[in-house]
C-alpha cells in the first residue's frame, strides 16, 4: 500500500508517493491551474503513473482558502451578531499597524464585511455563561432573510457576546439560520475559537465563513474525481498548526487549513531533524511566489495561537511563519533608481521570461539561469526547456539598462535583494527573540530552497545547511510524515495560588474526552490517542500569554516555577506579579505509519562530477568554473567541495567555494559553511 501526498502551491503542484513496502518515493511536479485547482492536482497524480486503489491514505495541502482571501474571491459573507455590536468587526482594537502608525494618507483596508452586511440582534450571556436576555429568534431569521435577499450573502458567521462560556446561543441562531436560509453556509465562533476577545473570534468567524463555500466545494469536486479513479480510502487536508485532519471535518472549520501549504514541510523538516540528531533547526520554503521562515527549536516547531493575515487576527493554532513575498518567480523591477524583487509573482501563468510562455518581466529564475546555475535543458527532468538568451535580454531591458550596469550585476543583485529580505525575516524569528542563527542548522527546500539557501547561509554565518531528499516536493513529503491532529481549548481566568486543582483537573479531563472522540472518530483505537496539555499563563496585569506544558504537573508550586521558566526563555527576565492562568489546551495526536529510510553505507572519497560550466560564485565575486555532480550519483560519505552544482530533476543545489557538501546516511545533501564564524 502507498501513501500519496499532493500539495499546491503558487506556480506548482507537487506530488509524492511512498511504497511502505520497497520503501521507494516518486515525485511529480505539473504546473498549478489556477482557474480550476481539481485539474493540477489531478494531473499530477497522473504523471506519478500511480494505481488510486493501492493509495491506503491520501493527504492534501492546499493554498485555497488562503488564496481567496488574499483574492478576496471568497463567497459575500454577513455577520450575525449581539444587537448594539455589529460595529465590533470594524472598531477592532483601534490601532494601527506598525509601519502605518506616521503615514498621514493612511487609509484603513476593506474589510471583508462591510457595514451594511452586519446584523444585530436581541439576546445576551454574560461573562460568567448565564442567559441574562432570551435570543429573539425572529429577529435572527428576519436578519439572515435580509441579508440573503437584499444582499445576495452566501455565507453567515455567528458570532455573540462571551459564547466562550455559553455556546447555546450561537448554535441556536446557527440552526435557525439553517431553517431561514437552507442554501447558506454558516461559520459559528465558539466552535472554531472557544475564547474571550470578541473581536479576534469574530474576525476568525468571518475568516471561516468567506472561504467556507469555496474550499466545501473544491474538496467535493476533489474528492469525487478521486473517488471515479478508484480511490477508496482515507482524505486528510493538512492543518495550519501541524497535523491533519479529515476533509469531512476540515469542511466544518476550513479556516484551521488556511496556511496548510507551508505547515507540511515544516512537520517534515521537523521529522528529519529528529532522525539526523538535529533538533535545531530553522526551515525555509522558497517556493514560486513566496518565502516561509520557522524556527525548530528542541525538536518542536514554533505554535502560536493567534496569527494575522493583513492585519486582521485568526485565532486558530498556526506554526510560527515569517513570509515574504519573494521565490522563484517574484518580479525583480526597478523603483526610483532602486532594484526591488516581489511581491508581485509571474505564477505559473505566464511564468518567468525563460518558460516561453509570454513573460515580459524578469524574475528570480531568470537571474539564475543567467548567472549559471540552471541547466537550461534540465528543469523537470528535461521535460521543460529554459531560454537563457531571453532572460538575459529581458534582465538586461528591464533592469540592467535602467540601473546602467551588466546584466551579470543586475542577476546578482536580483539574487542580493531576496537574501536579504529572506535574512530579514529569519532574524525576525531568531535575533529578535533572543536565539543566535549560528546554533541552528539551516534547511533549505522548495523549488529555489537549495539554490538560495547557501546564500543565506553565508549571510547569517549559519556553520551547517541540511538539503533534504526531494526539497521540491519537500511540503508534500512533510505531509507524508503528518500524524492526525485536533486541538481543544477552554477558557479559565484565574491566579495561579486560587486554582483548584482538582477542578483544573476535571476541565482537563473533559477537553481530553473530546480529543479522544474526535481521534477515535478518525479511524484510531482509544488507547492509541496521545495527548498533550497546555496552559496558556501570564502574569497578573499582562495582555499577553505565553504557552506552559502542563503534563504531569504536581501542583500550583510546579505550575508557578515551569510559567516562569517559559517567560524567562521568552524575554529574558521574570517579574514579582503572581501567575494567572487564561486558557487550557488539549492537543489529540492519533500517530499515522510514516516513511522510514535505511541508513545507507558511508563510502569514501571525493564524488566525480558529470559536468563543468561557468557560473557566479558569490566567495570569489566573479564567474568561475562549477563542477556539476548528478545528486542520484551521489553516495554516503561522498564530499564534494565547491563551487558546484547538484542537480536533480526538480531543482538544483548551488554552492560556492567556501563551502563543502557531503551526503549522509538519510540521502540530506549536508553543506558546511567553512566561513562561518564559529
Amino acid at each position: 500500500m502507498k501513501r500519496l501526498a499532493v500539495d499546491i502551491g503558487g506556480t506548482f503542484v507537487d506530488a509524492i508517493t511512498f511504497d511502505r513496502e520497497s520503501g521507494e518515493l516518486a515525485i511529480d511536479k505539473t504546473s498549478t491551474t489556477p482557474s480550476n485547482p481539481t485539474e493540477g492536482v489531478l494531473d499530477s497524480i497522473e504523471g506519478l503513473e500511480l494505481d488510486l486503489e493501492t493509495v491506503e491514505a491520501f493527504v492534501h495541502g492546499t493554498t485555497l482558502g488562503l488564496n481567496a482571501f488574499l483574492e478576496r474571491e471568497g463567497a459575500t459573507t454577513g455577520i450575525i451578531t449581539n444587537e448594539g455590536f455589529r460595529d465590533v468587526y470594524e472598531i477592532a482594537r483601534t490601532n494601527l499597524e506598525p509601519e502605518s502608525m506616521y503615514d498621514l494618507d493612511y487609509q484603513k483596508p476593506e474589510l471583508l464585511v462591510p457595514r451594511r452586511r452586519r446584523k444585530g440582534v436581541p439576546g445576551r450571556i454574560d461573562v460568567d455563561g448565564n442567559v441574562v436576555e432570551p435570543l429573539d429568534e425572529q429577529a435572527v431569521a428576519d436578519a439572515a432573510i435580509e441579508l440573503v435577499e437584499e444582499y445576495d450573502v452566501e455565507s453567515i458567521a455567528v458570532c455573540f457576546l462571551h459564547a466562550y462560556q455559553n455556546q447555546s446561543h450561537e448554535r441556536q441562531a446557527a440552526e435557525l439560520v439553517r431553517e431561514a436560509c437552507p442554501d447558506v453556509s454558516i461559520s459559528i465562533s465558539s466552535e472554531i475559537a472557544s475564547e474571550y476577545r470578541e473581536y479576534e473570534r469574530t474576525s476568525t468567524a468571518v475568516f471561516d465563513a468567506y472561504i467556507k463555500p469555496t474550499f466545501e466545494t473544491y474538496v467535493d469536486e476533489l474528492d469525487g474525481q478521486l473517488r471515479e479513479a478508484g480511490f477508496d480510502n482515507a482524505f486528510y487536508i493538512t492543518r495550519s498548526g501541524g497535523g491533519t485532519l479529515s476533509a469531512a471535518n476540515a469542511k466544518q472549520t476550513p479556516v484551521q487549513t488556511i496556511l496548510s501549504g507551508p505547515a507540511g514541510g515544516i512537520i517534515g523538516a521537523s521529522a528529519v531533524g529528529d532522525m539526523t540528531g538535529r533538533s535545531d533547526v530553522i526551515t525555509v520554503d522558497i517556493g514560486g511566489t513566496s518565502t516561509d521562515a520557522c524556527v525548530i527549536e528542541d525538536g518542536s516547531p514554533a505554535i502560536q495561537y493567534e496569527s494575522n493575515l493583513e492585519h486582521l487576527p485568526m485565532m486558530i493554532p498556526v506554526y510560527d511563519i515569517r513570509t515574504i513575498g519573494a521565490g522563484g518567480g517574484s518580479i525583480a523591477w526597478v523603483d526610483s533608481g532602486l532594484l526591488k524583487v516581489g511581491p508581485k509573482s509571474a505564477g505559473a501563468d505566464p511564468g518567468p521570461i525563460c518558460y516561453g510562455r509570454g513573460g515580459e518581466q524578469p524574475t528570480v529564475t531568470d537571474a539564475a539561469l543567467s548567472l549559471g546555475y540552471i541547466n537550461p535543458e534540465g528543469l523537470l527532468g528535461g521535460e521543460m526547456k529554459l531560454d537563457k538568451q531571453s532572460a538575459m535580454d529581458g534582465l538586461e531591458a528591464k533592469l540592467a539598462d535602467p540601473l546602467d550596469t551588466s546584466v551579470r550585476d543586475a542577476a546578482k543583485g536580483v539574487l542580493d535583494v531576496t537574501a536579504a529580505k529572506a535574512v530579514g525575516a529569519i532574524q525576525e524569528i531568531t535575533v529578535e527573540r533572543g536565539l543566535d542563527p549560528r546554533d541552528f542548522t539551516l534547511a533549505p527546500f522548495g523549488g529555489a530552497g537549495p539554490l538560495l539557501g547557501s546564500l543565506f547561509a553565508r549571510e547569517l554565518d549559519i556553520p551547517e545547511m541540511m538539503v533534504p531528499r526531494a526539497p521540491s516536493v519537500f511540503s508534500a513529503w512533510g505531509m507524508l510524515m503528518a500524524d492526525v491532529v485536533y486541538d481543544f481549548s477552554e477558557m479559565h481566568i484565574e491566579i495561579v495560588d486560587d486554582l483548584d486543582e482538582n477542578a483544573l483537573e476535571s476541565e482537563f479531563e473533559a477537553l481530553e474526552t473530546q480529543a479522544v472522540d474526535a481521534i477515535e472518530a478518525e479511524g484510531f483505537h482509544r488507547s492509541e490517542a496521545h495527548l498533550e496539555r497546555t496552559l496558556e499563563m501570564r502574569y497578573f496585569g499582562q495582555e499577553h500569554t505565553v504557552d506552559v506544558p502542563a503534563d504531569d504537573v504536581s501542583g500550583t508550586d510546579e505550575l508557578s516555577d515551569r510559567f516562569e521558566q517559559v517567560h524567562r526563555d521568552r524575554y529574558g527576565h521574570t517579574m514579582d506579579d503572581p501567575p494567572e492562568v487564561v486558557s487550557l489546551r488539549v492537543r489529540g495526536i492519533g500517530e499515522n505509519d510514516k516513511p522510514t529510510f535505511e541508513h545507507a553505507e558511508e563510502t569514501d572519497g571525493e564524488a566525480s562530477p558529470v559536468a563543468q560550466r561557468q557560473a557566479y560564485c558569490f566567495a570569489e565575486d566573479d564567474m568561475v568554473q562549477f563542477d556539476v555532480y548528478e545528486r542520484s550519483h551521489l553516495a554516503r560519505g561522498q564530499t564534494v567541495p565547491g563551487p558546484a552544482v547538484i542537480e536533480e530533476p526538480t531543482t538544483t543545489t548551488v554552492f560556492h567555494s567556501d563551502q563543502t557538501a557531503e551526503l549522509d546516511g538519510y540521502g540530506n545533501i549536508i553543506i558546511s559553511n567553512r566561513g562561518a564564524r564559529q
